[in-house]
């Protein structure tokens, strides 16, 4: 009664709710991808997945084309065994960033429904460490934003009582960056948490020289400020400076994640569930940081990562950028500066089909 026996994806465009940039790009739209499932029973799971405005049709192919016909018939109970079987299928296009988005557009919709069938939220599910997370805010510390600008973001999220804000850095000079970041820290004072994001855009010895200059800011964390691929120049840079290094946004498997952790290149983790390849291998390295001793602060995606933050012992922070209020009924709950994660069975995200149908693409 649980074999999946109707599988379809499709995709939506999502404007973003405001200009956002960083130091090597603009956010310029959402492409969300959707895998709903039905079981033999009637049941059903709906998953997601997305890009920031680029290949979003490549996943959907691929999805089409060869993960989804494999689903059909399999048990969906068993979801383990699913996420490896469609990994091993797409050995070809493996570590990477087109096959992590398509497994996590089908493992949500399958975690979606093994919480439905247990009747229960998927933040109890997947763990159950308790369903608050603190909060942070990122949507006021856009690189365009002036220096007043963020002031004024930074002071609104203090007033509600959020527990930090995140500034993006990579001005041309690092003296641009400093006066930003110390007009924010003056305002807030030394309580609030202030992180920073260069977004991979410096060189190892340009990341030291600016972590040096930033130190006296007292930064919660410095986050992804060299390539990705870059585990050695991340572990230098950790070794040079107090500021923890935080990364995992654009890190697409467990093995990357050991890598790090394993050479001290990573305080923070920023593990992305619909990168890393949906909530089955998202839990995994979790766990794994958590025997680092390392708290997990997921990138994006507030609105399933408030329940996997509060599924984990060590999740940290939920980061606050909104971006489904279009094609969502309800927002996530923010109460006394901490994210709550829902209490629906299933993901816990109110989804609007209507409007999901009204800007599907393809």
């Amino acid at each position: 009664m649980a074999a999946v026996t109707k599988a379809e994806a499709f995709l939506v465009d999502l404007k973003v709710e405001q200009t956002r940039t960083d130091a090597v790009q603009a956010f310029l739209k959402q492409e969300t991808l959707f895998v709903e499932l039905t079981t033999a029973d009637g049941a059903t799971g709906l998953g997601y997945s997305y890009t920031i405005g680029t290949g979003g049709t490549a996943v959907l192919a691929l999805l089409r084309d060869h993960l989804l016909p494999r689903l059909v018939g399999q048990d969906s109970r068993l979801v383990e065994g699913i996420w490896r079987d469609l990994f091993a299928s797409t050995r070809a296009t493996t570590v990477g960033a087109i096959t992590s988005l398509a497994l996590a557009a089908v493992d949500t919709a399958l975690w979606d429904l093994k919480c439905r069938r247990a009747g229960e939220p998927l933040w109890r599910v997947a763990g159950g460490s308790g369903p608050r997370v603190p909060l942070y805010d990122t949507e006021g510390g856009w690189l365009h934003l002036s220096t007043d600008e963020l002031v004024a973001g930074a002071a609104k999220s203090a007033a509600a009582g959020w527990g930090g804000v995140k500034v993006k850095v990579g001005k041309p000079t690092a003296r641009e960056d400093l006066e930003r970041l110390t007009a924010v820290r003056e305002a807030v004072g030394p309580r609030f948490d202030l992180m920073v994001d260069a977004n991979q855009s410096m060189t190892a010895a340009e990341a030291i020289r600016r972590a040096k200059a930033f130190e006296p800011v007292d930064l919660f964390w410095l986050e992804e400020p060299l390539p990705a691929d870059d585990v050695s120049g991340h572990a230098r840079l950790a070794a040079a400076t107090s500021i923890p290094i935080a990364v995992g946004e654009s890190m697409y498997s467990l093995a990357q994640f050991r890598d790090y952790l394993h050479r001290g290149a990573a305080s923070i983790v920023q593990v992305d569930v619909a990168r890393v390849g949906g909530i089955t291998p998202w839990l995994k390295v979790a766990h794994l940081a958590e025997a680092y001793h390392v708290e997990v602060c997921p990138h994006f995606l507030m609105e399933l990562h408030v329940s996997l933050t509060a599924a984990i012992p060590n999740g940290r922070y939920v980061e606050h950028i909104p971006q489904l209020r279009a094609i969502t009924t309800a927002e996530m709950t923010i109460e006394d500066g901490h994210a709550v994660a829902p209490e629906t069975p299933g993901l816990g995200i109110a989804w609007d089909h209507d409007a999901m149908d009204n800007r599907r693409v393809a």
